[in-house]
């Protein structure tokens, strides 16, 4: 049976794809002919030398994916690598993209757009991100960097560490990725190479006022001076993007047969007949609904310089800058209402139900009373990043060099958050709790749910007809007091780091010593500045005037016409008035976190026979603290007095590493690695804010005695002395390296978290802190209030393990028959699983970022300057971390996840066109929808079997580029 609901349950039909993959690459490796892939390695005449494989000169896509395999294979290390074909040409367009098709990461979709990472199942948090060695200020909440901030265009390359290495400092816990830019000494050649590209999204764009093509360009220069002494490279990247978004989203489900209240048209009797027909009493309802359509545009200047000076073969010093701006701009525009038994006299007839696991669920049906509240939205972002670091290296003597390194990075992030609301009908004044039905006007609309989960309807009211819409507050109970918000969120980090290291060649074993200090200051605080929006004139609902309307939006995708569009940039200040919102939530948003971490590490590095690898030691000395504000009292209409606090804590690491690689000959070898590893808490969870709360009603549903002690307060907030998290971690892996363009790996991992943190309770003192005036309904009953309550606080706690499977390959057929070259395929898989669980009730709790099954499969052909590709990567279902109300970041569950991109190209190989490019590439080629649940872990609404039910429903459309590129 067809179920609307299909695909919503993650515990059913997991695996059939992942085995399928599985017994894929696993049939690729064993069947590869031995003798035949035998004859591509060179033995190694000495046993006790490192394996050589054989060098195949090869061009675009087979370039890049031979460079990735020989960092890989180079690396002491285990990484996963990606290399540009060329100068200025990753192999995607976004650097977010190139990296989620590594073994063992993942991307989480934001708006359509690949943006954080997560490593080995673990959230974003976890990893730290370098640009040439260098850590990166974050553009976000917390740590975690956004990698579309970051041009595919002007990077050589990525490397992702999954093992540490004692040397690079700021390692992350589950793995540290360092976007790395191209050297012109080691570059060697005089090189100039331009990209141009066109792109557009399919259809046409949700927002008339908004465009659906776009473009990108981008040229790199790079060039040797001086006889070869000085080396210079620049790079500018132009991003002009747009995206479409068709968003729906259900608020919850409730049964509703039975619900009794006066309908405000007298049609249909309180009880039973609020849900017709009465087999359908006990079907879950969708309780609210949004459906919008937001068109965006996202444009990005970015450019790096680059210059290396090597004067003799002693002193070689590289200067790296790198700016990048990101501007956004988002029109959202639609319609959201509540279908709820318990507002509006709703009630709901010729209801078809389905069973779904064991409870009925309405498919279609009328719902009669809706009001719905049109929505227009208007958001800006803006994204401002510079790096810059100095890198100098000196030769004292042939054994010993010195290298000193200076850095800074800094990242500012504004923002514009802007909703208003609007609706059917014209009233006198403002919806209020006295005045409830102030231009309400009731509609009646019929719901159909397809098979995806997601509705489409059939209104009976014109939304987009400008004599009848008015803006103001349409809310069901009393309206939401406000008639638009505006939120202004500004985040600025920066980073200043020096580090200074020594290297000294031994002989012997132990052949490398090397040994230096690292230190580290970073400064990060975040304002929200908010505003609630009120009609003028006493919050009168108002007709806009045409001048400020745009051609009406259609929501035709979801059934449900055209809804009126308003240019918010013109009409906003015309029409509302601002008012700050200084309450609890506003206080806690806004804080000043500084940490200062001084790494002081050594490392050796050995071989001999068949061995090598390294072993090192980190000593990580830590500071840090947080300036926030104790919110002094919570008495309703009255100022909060917010009383400033600065606290902090200081730890001490020491993080032991060994890496060690065994070479069994013919390109294979056993990897070996053991660790310490650490990461630094979340920003927003060492915030040193505590915001209380009062409950007045302690006394309802008990009976409060004279001299009885009640606890009615409680507070939240962060915790400036959290520690960090730690772990112990092991990998082993597999490795066959055939020739540059095939390779099979097989990896475990396990890691031993010792603690983790999440939310805990504890008791804190109220002392000082005035009641509120609903306090004297617990002190008339004689009762005595204590100053001591409960407090929450993200704190350190019990760990758990996590561990996982990597299985990962390349294979060029003309390895195993020579006519086939060019043709070839790579991918991998990984399996993750985790005991993680963060709950101190014991109640089951997913962490953030894991997915238990993520794979990617690339195949290609290239050759003759012809090349094509389809790429596609899946994600399983994982608790990922949104933006939701009033601007504050929280945790979803987002169900499976998938997309597959193709390209084709051409590129002269001689004659007068040699060395232009042509491209065609789509991406999202099966427009791949995003989903979500409703709840997270054991939470939510379920189906009587513990089916999950649908949430989210987003489709972005297909996205076309068509691109030249030259180089000379």
């Amino acid at each position: 049976m067809g179920s609307a609901f299909a695909g919503f349950d993650e515990t059913r039909s997991k695996g059939r794809s992942r085995l399928r993959l599985t017994a894929s690459l696993l049939a690729l490796a064993a069947g590869l002919p031995g003798a035949a892939l035998a004859q591509q390695a060179t033995e190694p005449a000495d046993a006790s030398q490192p394996t050589e494989v054989e060098e195949i000169v090869v061009t675009g896509l087979r370039r890049g994916l031979a460079d990735s395999i020989a960092t890989k294979r180079n690396e002491t290390s285990i990484v996963e690598a990606v290399s540009a074909e060329d100068i200025g040409k990753l192999p995607d367009v976004s650097i977010a993209e190139s990296i989620a098709r590594l073994p063992g990461l993942a991307a989480q979709r934001v708006n359509g757009r690949a943006q954080v990472i997560s490593i080995r199942g673990l959230a974003p948090d976890f990893t730290t991100t370098l640009l040439n060695g260098r850590q990166q200020a974050s553009s976000g909440d917390n740590r975690a960097v956004e990698f579309d901030q970051y041009p595919s265009e002007l990077l050589s390359g990525v490397v992702i560490y999954k093992s540490p290495d004692a040397e690079i400092s700021g390692m992350g816990l589950s793995g540290t990725a360092d976007l790395r830019t191209v050297r012109p000494l080691e570059f060697g050649d005089r090189a100039l190479a331009m990209n141009l590209r066109g792109e557009m999204t399919e259809g046409d764009a949700l927002n008339d006022d908004m465009r659906n093509y776009g473009g990108r360009f981008s040229i790199s220069y790079i060039d040797q001076f001086m006889d070869d002494t000085l080396g210079v490279a620049f790079g500018y990247a132009h991003l002009d993007s747009p995206s479409q978004n068709q968003h729906f989203k259900a608020y919850n489900y409730e049964a509703f047969g039975g619900v009794c209240q006066p309908n405000p048209d007298d049609v249909a009797p309180c009880s039973p007949n609020t849900v017709t027909p009465d087999a359908a009493d006990a079907a879950l309802i969708v309780n609210g609904q949004e459906i919008f359509a937001t068109s965006r545009l996202n444009q990005r200047d970015a450019a790096i310089g680059i210059i290396e000076w090597r004067p003799n073969d002693r002193l070689r010093s590289v200067l790296d800058l790198y700016y990048s701006k990101f501007d956004q701009e988002a029109a959202t525009r639609g319609a959201q209402w509540f279908s709820n038994g318990w507002a509006d006299g709703a009630y709901f007839t010729d209801v078809v139900a389905e069973d779904v696991g064991g409870s009925l669920i309405a498919r279609s049906g009328t719902h009669h009373n809706a009001v719905p509240i049109i929505r227009n939205d208007y958001n800006t972002r803006q994204d401002e990043i510079f790096s810059a670091g100095l890198n100098t290296e000196y030769q004292l003597s042939d054994r010993t060099r010195i290298v000193a390194d200076l850095s800074y990075s800094t990242n500012q992030r504004t923002e514009q958050i802007l909703e208003t609301y609007a609706g059917y009908g014209q009233g006198v004044g403002g919806v209020s709790g006295a005045t409830p039905d102030v231009g309400r006007t009731y509609d009646v609309i019929d719901f159909v749910i397809n098979d995806d989960g997601y509705p489409t309807y059939s209104e009976g009211l014109d939304y987009a007809d400008a004599s009848q819409v008015t803006l103001g507050d349409r809310a069901p109970w009393g309206g939401w007091a406000h008639d638009g918000a505006i939120r202004f969120p500004d985040v600025e980090e920066s980073i200043l780091a020096f580090d200074v290291k020594g290297e000294t060649t031994m002989d012997g074993f132990f052949h490398t010593l090397t040994y230096g200090v690292n230190w580290a200051n970073r400064d990060k605080s975040k304002r929200v500045d908010d505003f609630d929006l009120f009609l003028k004139n006493g919050r009168q609902q108002v007709l806009v005037d045409p001048q400020y309307l745009v051609t009406p939006t259609s929501l035709d995708w979801a059934g449900f016409g055209e809804v009126l569009s308003i240019d918010l940039e013109r009409a906003l200040d015309v029409y509302y008035d601002r008012a700050p919102i200084l309450d609890a939530n506003f206080y806690d948003k806004n804080w000043d976190i500084e940490e200062e971490v001084t790494t002081a590490f050594v490392k050796l590095d050995f071989e001999g026979g068949n061995w090598r690898g390294n072993v090192g030691m980190q000593f990580v000395g830590q500071h840090q603290e947080s300036t926030g504000v104790v919110i002094n009292g919570t008495e309703a209409g009255q100022p909060i007095v917010p009383t400033s606090v600065t606290k902090g804590a200081d730890y001490l690491d020491i993080l032991p590493s060994l890496n060690l690689i065994y070479d069994l000959g013919r390109g294979q070898r056993i990897r070996f690695a053991a660790s310490r590893t650490m990461a630094r808490p979340r920003m927003d969870e060492m915030r040193a804010n505590v915001t209380p709360g009062f409950n007045s009603l302690v006394c309802t549903g008990q009976s409060c005695q004279p001299g009885q002690v009640v606890n009615p307060w409680s507070a939240s907030g962060g915790n400036p002395e959290l520690e960090p998290w730690r772990a112990n971690a092991f990998d082993l892996a597999y490795e066959w390296y055939v020739d540059a363009t095939t390779y099979l790996s097989i990896a475990g991992f396990y890691k031993d978290l010792e603690s983790y943190i999440y939310v805990q309770n504890g008791t804190f003192d109220f002392t000082g802190i005035p009641l509120p005036s609903t306090a004297s309904a617990i002190l008339e009953t004689g009762a005595i209030i204590s100053p001591i309550g409960q407090i929450s606080l993200p704190a350190n706690g019990d760990g758990g393990t996590v561990q996982g499977l990597e299985i990962s390959g390349a294979l060029n057929f003309g390895t195993v028959w020579e006519p086939l070259d060019g043709l070839g395929v790579l991918g991998s898989i990984s399996f993750t699983e985790s005991d993680l669980n963060p709950a101190p009730d014991g109640q089951t709790v997913r962490i953030p970022g894991l997915s238990g099954t993520v794979y990617n499969i690339t195949g290609y052909y290239e050759r003759n300057g012809f090349q094509a590709r389809i790429s596609k990567r899946f994600r399983e279902a994982f608790k990922g971390e949104v933006v939701q109300l009033f601007a504050t970041r929280g945790y979803t569950e987002i169900l499976d996840d998938e997309q597959i991109d193709a390209q084709i190209g051409y590129t002269f190989e001689e004659g007068p066109l040699e060395g232009l490019g042509l491209l065609f590439q789509v991406n999202n080629l099966t427009n791949s929808p995003y989903r979500t649940r409703i709840g997270i872990d054991g939470g939510g609404v379920t189906t009587a079997d513990g089916g999950a039910l649908p949430e989210t429903y987003e489709e972005y459309g297909r996205q076309f580029l068509f691109g030249v590129n030259y180089r000379f």
